[in-house]
């Protein structure tokens, strides 16, 4: 059976969606089907991300597809938008990382701080794919303690802002049009809008990674760039809230994205256990092979009716940072788990290019870091409970 072709839904979750949702589901998965399946492994392999697909994925309306319609989005639900996110991961992270960072770290803080002018011109160009963005938060020195970042941006003379400063880790950057910098400042963190080309911008891509090796990953250098006040500054936000409002709308695709790569090991283990002779007898026939495909479907079953009902209260303004943390905490945990269990129901096989199991298990380990480590979500939702922040003096 080719891959791809059968949904995992043991609980009806699929019944649970609109009309419309469903439509989003169904145009994902065929994207992903033909024209990622086929060509990601030899990328994954080369250190390479698909890069001619950009286009046909703005074409599509992946791109910030939960913004309005007034700005080239679609308007999508939350339901819909991880939807999308949980098929191209089934694709690769590094796919679901491009989208991810354009539409919940790019794309929002425009939306949500931006100017006017300053959403009107960048929203419709990086919904379209016209235009690629990254996100610039952490830091060589700062992870999971962004308010500590030594980036800063000082005011210049006649409407100017000075920045100096590194970031590190940034999906997209070496090939960005536009870069999200936060700063620090006399007024607190703020967000500036920095274009490619600006004297002082530099943004060297970062090589021999054993994980989303199918994605670009940067480091972005400030040295003295100036920018312009008006163009740049997003003038509607102040302080951390700012990034970290940001980290929410991607935490939550995540939690949607990796049940797809979760899914996708699921898939492949069990068709293998079918057809995979040993002693005479399917593998699948044994009760620990067995024991172990129960696992699987029972976690991602649990995984996709708690990020269904994350989404159902995002859509009605009801979710919590704290609620989205459980849910990519939970998630990313199961999807690693599930991935290694896979590859030991393939055996030997299970390292091999051929199947997705290794590359989703090398990427899933990066996923479980970013955007918030599993430690740091576990301790959002602490003091949540308790009303103790336990990682602050």
């Amino acid at each position: 059976m080719a891959r791809g072709t059968v949904v995992t839904d043991y609980m009806g979750f699929q019944g649970l969606l609109t009309d419309e949702e469903k439509l989003v589901r169904e145009t994902a998965r065929m994207f992903v089907n033909e024209e990622v399946l086929p060509i990601i492994d030899e990328h994954a392999q080369k250190e390479t991300f698909p890069i001619h697909l950009i286009k046909k994925m703005g074409e599509l309306g992946f791109y910030g597809p939960n913004l309005p319609e007034k700005y080239g989005c679609a308007g999508l639900s939350n339901v819909a938008y991880g939807l999308l996110m949980y098929e191209l991961e089934r694709g690769d992270s590094g796919l679901r990382s491009f989208a991810s960072v354009m539409g919940s770290l790019v794309m929002y803080p425009i939306f949500a701080y931006g100017s006017d002018s300053q959403k009107d011109y960048w929203l419709p160009k990086l919904a379209s794919g016209d235009v690629i963005g990254c996100f610039g938060l952490t830091e060589p020195d700062f992870g999971s303690n962004p308010a500590g970042m030594r980036t800063n941006a000082v005011r210049d003379v006649c409407g100017k802002w000075r920045i100096n400063g590194s970031k590190m880790w940034i999906t997209n950057g070496s090939i960005a049009d536009v870069a999200v910098v936060w700063a620090m400042t006399d007024e607190g963190i703020r967000g500036f809008l920095v274009e490619k080309g600006a004297a002082g911008f530099s943004a060297p891509q970062m090589h021999g990674k054993w994980s989303l090796r199918a994605s670009v990953t940067s480091e972005l250098i400030l040295d003295d760039v100036i920018v312009d006040e008006d163009k740049s500054l997003l003038p509607n936000i102040k302080g951390i809230k700012g990034p970290l409002g940001c980290l929410t709308q991607a935490r939550y695709g995540i939690a949607w994205g990796v049940l797809g790569a979760a899914d996708d090991c699921y898939q492949t283990a069990l068709e293998y256990s079918l057809n995979r002779i040993q002693f005479d007898r399917q593998i699948a026939s044994f009760q620990l092979q067995q024991k172990k495909l129960a696992e699987m479907v029972t976690e991602i079953t649990k995984g996709q009716l708690l990020v269904m009902q994350l989404g159902r209260l995002k859509d009605q303004g009801k979710y919590s940072p704290a609620q989205v943390s459980m849910a990519k905490m939970n998630n990313v945990n199961i999807a690693i788990e599930i991935a290694r269990t896979a590859r030991t129901i393939l055996g030997a096989n299970g390292i091999m290019g051929e199947y997705p199991i290794m590359r989703h298990a090398n990427n899933l380990e990066a996923v479980y870091t970013y955007e918030g480590t599993h430690d740091m979500h576990l301790l959002i939702i602490g003091q949540e409970v308790t009303g103790i922040p336990a990682y602050r003096n």
